[in-house]
């Protein structure tokens, strides 16, 4: 087999959150030859991630519309932007116990600093000719939370994936790719005092009796980002394990 293997080199890669999920990412990207940029609003983890794997980091907010337009303005070019910041989620209560500031938290924060973080990538991948925007979690499996009480997470969801594909519509003719990464739950990302409790669930809902670890989203998101991956837009990149059928 021949052709071009599939790597980053060249690549400039801006990833807002260096939490477990955000890190990973992080980490596959450079070992696939990015310049990766990390961004978040806690300084001390950012800037011992950005130390462990070699990328350079900044402290911004991602919902703050300043913050993010001014960051974004210190690049040549972004080639690869990546959003997965915490979600500001409150999960454990049922939507008739919930308070409605509750239940739209996590819905303001995705869309609100998606929004911010994609436009302003965009920007430069219009005036480039292409680019890929990476969103993190994906939704629209149909499946029926009914132990895990969710508030507001699955809506924060499917709002961003409503976004993700309007971005695709409209940026497609410009050369950039939109693409979301499905996953049924990455324990390693669950706080630990939970994960116990969640771990069983997510790996129960797998045909492969297994759940994605956060190394198989940060190749899936190489792959993703990548030229391998060129023929994919518009779309969500199953890391399920099988979770979800599709």
């Amino acid at each position: 087999m021949t052709g071009e293997p599939m790597n980053l080199n060249g690549k400039t890669a801006v990833i807002y959150g260096a939490g477990t999920i955000g890190g990973a990412i992080a980490e596959a990207f450079v070992a696939a030859g990015a310049d990766v940029h990390l961004a978040a609003r806690t300084e001390a983890s950012l800037k011992e991630k950005a130390a462990a794997i070699g990328a350079r980091y900044a402290v911004v907010d991602a919902l703050d519309e300043r913050a993010v337009d001014e960051h974004a303005a210190t690049f040549d070019r972004i080639d690869i932007s990546v959003n997965v910041i915490s979600d500001n989620d409150v999960q454990g209560t049922p939507l008739h116990e919930m308070s409605v500031d509750d239940y739209l938290a996590p819905v303001v924060t995705n869309v609100r600093s998606k929004f911010l973080t994609a436009r302003a990538a965009a920007r430069h991948m219009i005036r480039q000719g292409g680019g890929v925007l990476l969103f993190f979690g994906g939704t629209g499996d149909g499946r029926v939370h009914r132990r895990w009480h969710l508030g507001g997470l699955v809506t924060a969801f499917d709002a961003v994936e409503a976004m993700r594909r309007q971005l695709a519509a409209e940026l497609g003719p410009h050369g950039v790719r939109t693409v979301t990464l499905q996953t049924g739950g990455v324990p390693e990302s669950i706080p630990a005092e939970f994960r116990d409790q969640v771990e069983p669930d997510i790996v129960g809902q797998t045909v492969l009796g297994r759940a994605a670890t956060v190394r198989d989203v940060g190749r899936a998101a190489v792959f993703a980002a990548s030229d391998w991956g060129r023929t994919i837009t518009g779309a969500q990149v199953n890391v399920t394990c099988g979770a979800i059928l599709s």
